[in-house]
């Protein structure tokens, strides 16, 4: 593969991943930012907090998206023979990441992003559809009897790597697993005060059947 393919394979992860869609579609639908609202983060997770759960679920599918193109531009590579199938998970997992890192730190809005769980799903759908499902599972529970949705994404995240190395799903594959507790590591890192709020009791719940006031003051 040529330096300019990948450099441009690389921007586009990157650029995909740096879509602020809390942001733009809170002010261009509801004439809200919702890094003013909330917990001030760019991300699904306060979109729902602020502006309810369509606006929510429209901006976590967006981010799911954006993760699941930037992972599959290896799959377009991998058709158009630049690189071999031996290297296309190993370019999935680095054009996902740049994604992450997009969503985190986004261009478009100062980088000053969400923490990249919407988009690490949509990565490790493009990477590995069963074993993604069998995490958004635990995810859905997770979030249902306990209303933290931090501590969802952080048990879902670590059940990634987990039941990889187990080999649930066939051969547990090295270079997956190592992935899989490297994402874990990060979600922790980016959730370090969500933590220390669940330690002490004063963690937000999220209430998925709630309407949001500064929504439905919009309408």
């Amino acid at each position: 593969m040529s330096l300019t393919i990948l450099l441009f394979t690389v921007v586009a992860a990157y650029l995909l991943g740096s879509i602020p869609s809390s942001v733009w579609y809170g002010i261009g639908y509801f004439g809200i930012d919702v890094r003013k609202h909330g917990s001030g983060n760019a991300g699904a997770t306060n979109t729902f907090r602020v502006l309810g759960k369509r606006a929510g679920t429209v901006v976590m599918l967006i981010d799911v998206l954006k993760g699941w193109t930037a992972t599959s531009l290896a799959s377009m590579l991998f058709y158009l023979n630049e690189i071999g199938e031996t290297e296309l998970l190993m370019y999935k997992i680095i054009f996902g990441i740049i994604a992450i890192i997009g969503h985190i730190f986004p261009v478009f809005v100062k980088f000053k992003g969400g923490k990249g769980i919407a988009t690490l799903l949509g990565m490790v759908l493009a990477i590995h559809p069963e074993l993604a499902s069998l995490c958004i599972t635990i995810f859905i529970l997770t979030l249902l009897t306990s209303q933290y949705v931090s501590l969802s994404s952080i048990l879902a995240t670590l059940a990634f790597p987990v039941l990889s190395w187990l080999g649930v799903f066939g051969h547990p594959e090295p270079l997956l697993v190592v992935f899989g507790f490297t994402m874990f590591v990060l979600v922790v890192f980016t959730h370090q005060k969500n933590i220390i709020r669940l330690v002490n009791g004063n963690e937000n719940r999220v209430n998925l059947f709630a309407r949001s006031k500064q929504a439905s003051n919009q309408r």
